[in-house]
């Protein structure tokens, strides 16, 4: 049975159809990639699985459970977190703060009020940040982190939570080659913890991370399966050829 287990999936804005019977596994610790040309319903299909959006028809379930229409908060409950392509970190605030925020989400009010879980949630920031290559810049305001270093500030506090899947819009988006190579190095380890579904326009990145792609052109699913596979389909070829 697929950790993540898409049937169906319809979306319509009016009368434009930016998803039609989308359908999409993920194994539990699986990285799976999703790719397709500019407008292909990428985005629209992630926003579905977090939450953000709710689709018109179809069926999304996250392990036992079906989280169609459940909001963001449940679903984060179910195992899910995510990182959208444009980073959320509270740039006033420190590293250190911005990992400890993440991880206090699932504290009482109560511990909250008392500032308990500062001193008890410490060695887990400090493992997250050193992981992700932020120990250094523990106390700098995040706003002060380069553009990658945001990235993988808002990855750690993804992680926070412990999902049992991540979803990563776009998270090389704007780094330097060098930053998307340490991106993969530091992405690779989760393959033990959780499964991620990527959506990503460097195709040397996914193609080199990922176990297998989902391709999208106009709403629909034209293939699936392990990249050699994916990258021989003529649907596909014709898909980005379309669009090029």
């Amino acid at each position: 049975m697929s950790l993540l287990e898409v049937r169906g999936l319809g979306k319509s804005y009016g009368a434009l159809r930016a998803l039609d019977a989308a359908d999409l596994d993920v194994a539990a610790g699986e990285f799976h990639g999703l790719i397709g040309p500019n407008g292909s319903g990428k985005s629209t299909l992630l926003k579905c699985i977090a939450g953000a959006e709710m689709p018109t028809e179809g069926s999304i379930r996250l392990g036992t459970a079906d989280v169609t229409r459940l909001p963001p908060p449940e679903r984060a409950r179910a195992g899910l977190s995510l990182k959208f392509q444009i980073t959320s970190v509270l740039p006033q605030l420190c590293v250190y703060d911005n990992v400890l925020l993440a991880l206090q989400a699932g504290d009482s009010l109560f511990d909250l009020l008392l500032s308990r879980s500062r001193r008890r949630l410490d060695e887990q920031v400090k493992a997250l940040l050193s992981r992700f290559r932020l120990d250094g810049r523990a106390q700098d305001l995040a706003g002060h982190l380069s553009h990658g270093e945001q990235q993988w500030l808002e990855i750690a506090m993804a992680l926070a939570c412990r999902p049992t899947l991540l979803l990563l819009d776009e998270p090389t988006a704007g780094m330097s080659p060098q930053e998307r190579r340490a991106t993969g190095e530091l992405l690779e380890p989760l393959r033990g913890e959780c499964a991620l579904l990527i959506v990503e326009h460097d195709l040397g990145f996914i193609g080199e991370i990922c176990d297998s792609l989902t391709v999208l052109d106009q709403g629909q699913v034209v293939a699936t399966g392990p990249l050699a596979e994916v990258q021989a389909s003529e649907r596909v070829a014709q898909a980005y050829l379309n669009h090029g």
